[in-house]
């Protein structure tokens, strides 16, 4: 059964909040993710249709929420068209997040084995500070199978301190950008139709 009321209590910056039933009757918890073929985002006061399920713990929530009317929302970050921000990020993280680890993670391979080479003969060497620009740059996974591949920094202890502290500001940006707040500076930053 679907039921309508309005939004209330919104908070964009976390994408939730809640919604009453016109009529009366108890409010529903409501987040971003429910909303059914976003074109825009919601706001305090949208009159919108939804069904209700509950959550492991009991709670009302609303789900395959759909606005009701037609007016644009008073919120200035509106960005009408058929890519939503959640497309967005999924095309963001999907193509460029996982291409940009296996390109730059085979870049660092290689120039792992490249610097491993001209140790073994004798020349110019590759930058450590290249090396750990690499694995900053999604490549830390190429890197981890060269060290052990080739036997390579692996035992340096300074050069291995400095990798491990670029791997983990790594993941912690890739944790950032996977999150609520990641993905609302993402779908600002994308030039939407």
């Amino acid at each position: 059964m679907r039921h309508q009321g309005r939004i209330h209590d919104w908070n964009d910056d976390k994408g939730f909040g809640f919604v009453t039933p016109n009529g009366g009757g108890d409010r529903a918890f409501v987040h971003i993710k429910a909303f059914a073929g976003r074109a825009r985002r919601p706001a305090n006061g949208d009159i919108v249709t939804y069904a209700t399920t509950r959550d492991a713990k009991g709670r009302l929530q609303a789900a395959d929420i759909r606005f009701a009317n037609a007016a644009p929302s008073t919120d200035t970050r509106t960005r009408p068209g058929i890519l939503g921000p959640a497309f967005a990020l999924l095309a963001f993280a999907g193509i460029v997040g996982a291409g940009a680890y296996a390109v730059m993670s085979a870049v660092a391979f290689v120039a792992y084995g490249m610097d491993k080479a001209a140790a073994n003969a004798g020349r110019w060497r590759t930058p450590e500070s290249t090396l750990h620009l690499f694995g900053l740059a999604c490549g830390w996974p190429g890197a981890v199978l060269a060290q052990r591949l080739f036997r390579h920094k692996s035992r340096k202890r300074e050069f291995q301190v400095v990798f491990w502290v670029t791997v983990a500001i790594n993941l912690i940006a890739l944790a950032w950008l996977t999150s609520s707040d990641g993905q609302a500076f993402i779908a600002d930053q994308l030039p939407l139709p």
